[in-house]
Order: C-alpha cells, then sequence, then structure tokens
C-alpha cells in the first residue's frame, strides 16, 4: 500500500489524558491567563514532590533553565565548561549565550553518556594548562541515567560543580532517587515531544533556596522591588505561563503511567526484532539504574548487514513512519568546529550506527507491529 494509505506513525508525539483541561477550564475562568498564578505554583510543587527537589522554577524551556542554571553556577564570558559531545544541541547553545567555551567528552559504550574515564583525562588536560572548568554539565541521554556515582566522583575531585541536563529524563531514577537531583542545579525539558509535555516549558530544580529565588529573578526580566519598573542585573522573559502550567499538572498525574508504557515498548521491539541480522538495542542501564526509556533506540551493525541506519529511516517512510538517526555529536557540528574535544570515536560511531524508532506512550500494538513488519522489511 502507498505511504498516504496510512496515518503517520511520529516518533515521540503528545500523548494528553483528560486532566489537563480541568486546570485549563478554571486557569481561564478565574482569568489566570498570564506567565503567573496558581497552576505555576502548583506545577512547580507538583515536581518538588516527585523528584524530591526542594525548589523548582518552571520556565519556557529546558534550554531557558540550562541557560539560567550556568549562569548560577557563575559562568561567563572567557570560562571553560565540560560538556558532552553527543548530545543535543541545546545542551551546549547555553555554554556560548554566556561568552564561554565547551569542551566535549565523549561518551562510553554501554550508556552512551558521558564517559568518566575521558573525563579524567580531560580535566587533567585543563588542570595542567593551568585552567579549571568552571561547570559540568552532564547529560542522560534518551532518559538513560549516566555512570552517575563514576562522574560525580571525578566531577568533585577536581572541583567542578555539576548542572545536571536531565531533559530527556523525567521519571528516570539512580538508586531510586529521581534524576534531576544529583548536580547542584537540575534541568527539565517539556518540549512536545518529550515524555511529559507542556507544548513547551522547562524547569530548574535546585537544593538552594538563594538559587531558586534569583532563578525566578533572572526569568522575570530582573525587576528590583520599587514601585516602578528599576533594573539593576539583566534578565530574561524566561516564565513559564499559568495556562501552560495546567497542562503539566495535569501531565504529572500520568507521568508514572507514561514511564512505564515507554519502558513496556522497548521491551516489545526487542522481542519482536530479536531476529533481524546485525540490529542491536541500546543503551544499556547501569548498575541501579532506571530509565524512563523515553525513546527506543537501535544500532546497526555493518559486519552483519549490509542495511544503514538511513536506508532503514527511509524505508520507513515510505510506510509513512517517523524515525530519527541519533544526536550528531556538537564536536562534528559547524556551530562548535575548533572546540576542544577528548576523544569522540564512540559517540561518532554510535551517531553513524544508529536510528530512534517510534516510541509514543499512545502507540498500539497495532502500532508497534506496522513498525516491526516495516523494519523487518527493510532486511
Amino acid at each position: 500500500m502507498r505511504s498516504q494509505d496510512y496515518d503517520r506513525l511520529y516518533l515521540s508525539p503528545p500523548h494528553l489524558g483528560r486532566h489537563e483541561l480541568n486546570y485549563l477550564h478554571k486557569a481561564i475562568e478565574d482569568n489566570w491567563v498570564a506567565p503567573a498564578g496558581p497552576n505555576l505554583d502548583g506545577f512547580e510543587r507538583d515536581i518538588c514532590e516527585f523528584t524530591g527537589a526542594r525548589h523548582c522554577v518552571a520556565l519556557t524551556s529546558g534550554t531557558a533553565a540550562i541557560h539560567l542554571g550556568l549562569r548560577l553556577l557563575g559562568v561567563g564570558p572567557g570560562d571553560e565548561v565540560m560538556c558532552p559531545s553527543f548530545t543535543f544541541v541545546a545542551t551546549a547553545n547555553p555554554i556560548a549565550y554566556l561568552g564561554a567555551t565547551p569542551v566535549f567528552v565523549d561518551s562510553e559504550a554501554d550508556t552512551w553518556n558521558l564517559c568518566p574515564e575521558r573525563l579524567r583525562e580531560a580535566l587533567q588536560a585543563r588542570q595542567q594548562q593551568g585552567r579549571r572548568p568552571k561547570a559540568l554539565i552532564l547529560v542522560h541521554l534518551y532518559g538513560m541515567p549516566a555512570r552517575l556515582r563514576e562522574v560525580l566522583a571525578v566531577a568533585e575531585e577536581f572541583g567542578v560543580p555539576v548542572l545536571e541536563d536531565a531533559a530527556e529524563a523525567l521519571g528516570s531514577r539512580y538508586e531510586g532517587r529521581p534524576l534531576g537531583t544529583f548536580g547542584a542545579v537540575g534541568v527539565f525539558s517539556f518540549n512536545g515531544n518529550k515524555i511529559l509535555t507542556t507544548s513547551g516549558g522547562g524547569a530548574l530544580v535546585t537544593d538552594n533556596p538563594q538559587w531558586a529565588q534569583k532563578a525566578r529573578f533572572w526569568a522575570t526580566q530582573a525587576k528590583d522591588p520599587a514601585p516602578y519598573y528599576q533594573h539593576s542585573e539583566l534578565g530574561y522573559n524566561y516564565r513559564l505561563s499559568n495556562l501552560l502550567a495546567g497542562i503539566g499538572r495535569g501531565q504529572m498525574e500520568l507521568l508514572e503511567d507514561r514511564v512505564k508504557r515507554r519502558r513496556a515498548i522497548y521491551t516489545w521491539y526487542q522481542e519482536h526484532l530479536r531476529d533481524v541480522p546485525g540490529l542491536r538495542f541500546g543503551p544499556a542501564e547501569p548498575a541501579g539504574g532506571h530509565a524512563n526509556r523515553w525513546l527506543t533506540t537501535i544500532l546497526l551493525d555493518p559486519a552483519e548487514t549490509t542495511v544503514t541506519p538511513e536506508q532503514l529511516r527511509q524505508h520507513l517512510e515510505t510506510h509513512n513512519i517517523e524515525s530519527r538517526p541519533l544526536w550528531k555529536p556538537l564536536h562534528l557540528q559547524p556551530l562548535f568546529a575548533g572546540a576542544p574535544m577528548f576523544g569522540g570515536e564512540v559517540c561518532a560511531a554510535l551517531f553513524a550506527r544508529g536510528l530512534c524508532l517510534p516510541s509514543g506512550s499512545a502507540m498500539t500494538d497495532s502500532d508497534l507491529y506496522r513498525v516491526a513488519s516495516a523494519v523487518t522489511g527493510a532486511f
């Protein structure tokens, strides 16, 4: 059949329940159509209760949260920030916003996250040059917990504070503790493709009350406490609206179910594609790790199959199924040409061999069979 004969299967579309409308209707009835209000306060409380973080500041995006988080850590012009290369560009862009330089570090092959050994190598090299990076951004890619104990130990040894980019990892845990709460600052994203969405949005969490207060101040244009508009610091228009926070409140009520479904989808793919030659699943959960499996990802082994990820992606498109390559490493991006890089072989190989499959939590078994049939047909 032709691709247009099928409804499009998207990679990770929004999945709304019934409670979001209740919060939206209440906000409209009460005329809280503003970047403030009861939903915003309630959404921040909900995130704190779920994660165990003491303070939360809901913002317009995860990128905004990283930006403010780096500023809280004192990052400024001329500084260096350690950052994994294998991640979305939004992780590193705020480094450039602040006039700092990213120092990229390779992944390790199991979790695909920041390699502790490469991190140590990079920090030792900077130390020998008389430099100490201002911060480390630690990403939990595709909702997979990084090797937290090892990475945090290296960061502490060199005196580098950690900003934890859990943009893709809300609902994931490490040793029973929610991701986003291990660093000095944690970050979440609620973009439309995330496991929890507010259409667009993000959040910063921290246990430091002064930092939370400062982040909220900066996010509301840094307005001084005066009866007129006075500004002594640079601020931003970064606060999440009360309406979008209402969507978030309804989504929070469903988060645990969404995580269970994404994990079940990953397991389903494993069972039904296990005999496809050269197809491997990843990444693997580290000891003590519990991933939300935001996206199911696969690798194709060129030693066992001639099918490439791009050929598979195009084949799925003929069935009106969206898939996506893994993140292109940032050290290979023209934007960051010339930035320091430690390693690079692992993340470059993952990019060359990998693909993300449709993983939306609203997918039916029929949808999954359709994807599996299309994948099998490509081989």
